[in-house]
């Protein structure tokens, strides 16, 4: 029953992600946005949202039902950390694997350079300042806050820069474009900003649902075969918390919207790893354990792995494929 449950989620998030790209591509068209501007804020936040509120939810309210402060804490670390691993490995990957057939494994990938180039610095940066906290002792309360607070701000000023670019990228040929007709339009309904802000609406309520309960099952399932809960939070929850992410991507790519694919990734990456950091380093222990070590190197690993890349001149198929062996690497060392 919990794995019909779980496929059953896996096909609600499945139609909301179809749902929610469908709205997001007539959004940007309409705004007269970029396509980077579409992908990293507006989808990468959007899709964000369920991933958000489990860390969230598990600092505040675990506690709070349970008395186990420490367990919640265990939670909301790894699921903090958990998203942005899982999006640098994994799901860069299954991304390259959706159109690896296509295009072969020395085929080319070529999202927008400057977005992505940003959104890869923007993390890099702000994940150094998380490991570094790690290592900054609780009674030195006011660097840790600090810390919180600079990487705010490093999010901030990345939105601000993001929405500055869009203007000259629209004049490259780099606006949101709209493939498909408005899915409210083929039931009668006009479209323009009200029917497309209801369906966003729509898409986001269906996503969070399913994730929400996919991650239930999940959890299920996990007790069942006795993972422990900073085991459950950085490998089981992020697989159903960044499903949106990964079902968008592989849409987008597989229409050739290697851009948006790429932003709604990378700019997820960087909000999950400056505001979610921030706050679990106000709230929680944040210390330097092993898995959670090792989650942060295996995660930088591979956001550097693909900047260098993007320098070296250009995205190739299985560039993407060494992401994922990363994240196996990850797997076989912390259960073994």
């Amino acid at each position: 029953m919990v794995f019909l449950q779980l496929f059953l989620m896996l096909v609600v998030i499945l139609i909301a992600a179809e749902i929610f790209t469908n709205a997001l591509e007539h959004l940007g068209e309409r705004l007269g946005i970029s396509e980077g501007v579409t992908g990293s804020i507006f989808a990468a936040v959007g899709t964000a949202l369920p991933e958000t509120l489990v860390p969230l939810l598990a600092i505040f309210s675990y506690t709070s039902s349970s008395g186990d402060s420490h367990a919640g804490h265990d939670i909301g670390v790894g699921a903090i950390l958990g998203a942005p691993l899982m999006l640098a490995t994994l799901s860069l990957s299954l991304m390259a694997l959706s159109v690896w057939k296509r295009r072969g494994s020395s085929g080319h990938i070529r999202p927008e350079r400057s977005g992505l180039v940003r959104d890869l610095n923007f993390f890099i940066l702000a994940f150094i300042f998380a490991t570094i906290a790690m290592f900054v002792p609780h009674t030195e309360a006011l660097v840790r806050y600090g810390i919180s607070i600079l990487m705010v701000l490093i999010y901030f000023i990345y939105v601000l820069m993001t929405i500055k670019a869009s203007r000259g990228l629209v004049e490259e040929g780099h606006a949101t474009e709209a493939e498909d007709a408005m899915m409210l339009a083929k039931i009668g309904l006009p479209t323009n900003l009200i029917t497309i802000t209801l369906q966003l609406v729509i898409g986001l309520g269906l996503l969070i649902f399913g994730a929400k309960g996919f991650i239930n099952e999940v959890e299920t399932a996990a007790a069942i075969l006795g993972v422990s809960a900073l085991l459950l939070s950085l490998l089981i929850i992020p697989i159903a918390t960044e499903l949106p992410e990964k079902v968008n991507s592989i849409l987008w790519i597989r229409k050739g919207k290697d851009t948006l694919a790429f932003g709604n990734i990378t700019g997820a990456m960087v909000f999950q790893g400056t505001l979610l950091p921030a706050i679990g380093i106000m709230l929680t222990d944040w210390a330097p354990r092993t898995e959670v070590a090792l989650g942060i190197l295996i995660t930088l690993l591979a956001a550097i792995w693909l900047r260098y890349r993007v320098a070296r001149g250009g995205l190739l198929v299985w560039h993407l494929l060494v992401n994922g062996l990363l994240y196996i690497l990850y797997l076989a060392i912390v259960l073994s």
